[in-house]
């Protein structure tokens, strides 16, 4: 049994120059973020392009995912959708490709309210017996998800633990005590790369952040200083972690997953690990001054690529 704690990025899913899956560029990141002592790793999350993938895609990253870690760690898979059904289906993929827990949203387009969403989790923890978590993100499904009905499902066994990227720090303080209250039903994990020593201080089980693609080993420390009681030294991490995640604050022109991911993917590259920036259509990737921006955002962060902007700029899609 897995328990999902401490940290579990969300693993950026690297393109070919032409959109395909680079299952090579892939395989490197996995190695690169087991070998900094992650705890686990969620696949097909928002970093991942769920929202990008067809049933096709989503399979072959699950599989690629699954044979490469090869139990190293837990995988967690995104089974995000409109509506239940399609949720269940892309659970059952995941369980069959040998995912060890399955992360879903809150239904979206066709609005209901909360028995509705209450439903969908219960139908799909009753589809599929592994572990659940509620993935929480109104900036994209437009439900904010209530601590009670969390707290209600986790007592209930429906939810193993709750994926907080809401951004409210005051309702994951209200969820984290209550959670405390009951026994802690839930494993709760912030996916707010810049104020995770909060959220430890709140009482947070660990980490999702999209950052740790970049720098893995400092949320790997952080954590570990969290669970030492140093807080110093998860400020100190904190810190530097912020700094580091200007990278998305530094283009022009960009916006939403174009600048957040975008600027995650364009990192990678210079540093050597993805073989090209591209992003899915119709994102526009970061070529040139932009690509600049973020090599020289991560040389004052203490990085040193190993690739050029020039070079990561040069691909098929360059000036699209």
């Amino acid at each position: 049994m897995h328990t999902f704690t401490g940290v579990v990025p969300p693993v950026v899913t690297p393109l070919h120059a032409d959109g395909s899956f680079d299952k090579a560029s892939f395989t490197r990141l996995l190695d690169r973020l087991i070998d900094a002592g992650v705890d686990g790793l969620f696949i097909l999350g928002s970093s991942g392009e769920v929202a990008f993938s067809d049933d096709e895609r989503r399979g072959e990253i699950i599989a690629a995912a699954v044979d490469h870690v090869a139990g190293k760690v837990p995988v967690m898979v995104g089974c995000i959708d409109m509506e239940t059904k399609r949720v269940i289906a892309h659970a059952k993929q995941a369980k069959e490709l040998g995912a060890d827990a399955i992360v879903a949203t809150a239904p979206f387009y066709a609005l209901g309210g909360l028995r509705e969403i209450e439903r969908h989790f219960r139908q799909i923890h009753a589809a599929c017996d592994l572990p659940l978590f509620a993935y929480d993100i109104p900036v994209c499904v437009h439900t904010k998800l209530p601590g009670a009905l969390l707290l209600q499902l986790g007592k209930d066994g429906v939810l193993a633990g709750v994926k907080d990227s809401s951004g409210d720090d005051v309702s994951f303080r209200f969820l984290a005590q209550e959670n405390t209250a009951a026994g802690k039903p839930l494993v709760l994990l912030t996916g707010h790369e810049v104020v995770v020593d909060g959220a430890y201080l709140s009482g947070a089980d660990g980490v999702v952040p999209g950052l740790g693609n970049i720098d893995p080993e400092s949320y790997v420390k952080q954590f570990k200083a969290y669970q030492a009681g140093d807080w110093d030294e998860v400020r100190r991490l904190q810190d530097h972690l912020t700094e580091l995640m200007r990278i998305v604050l530094v283009t022009t022109g960009a916006v939403g997953f174009g600048a957040g991911v975008g600027a995650f993917k364009t990192a990678l590259a210079l540093l050597g690990v993805f073989e090209s920036n591209r992003m899915p259509e119709p994102v526009p990737t970061l070529v040139d001054d932009n690509v600049q921006a973020i090599a020289d955002q991560l040389a004052r962060c203490g990085f040193q690529p190993t690739r050029t902007a020039a070079e990561v700029s040069c691909g098929e899609y360059a000036g699209e």
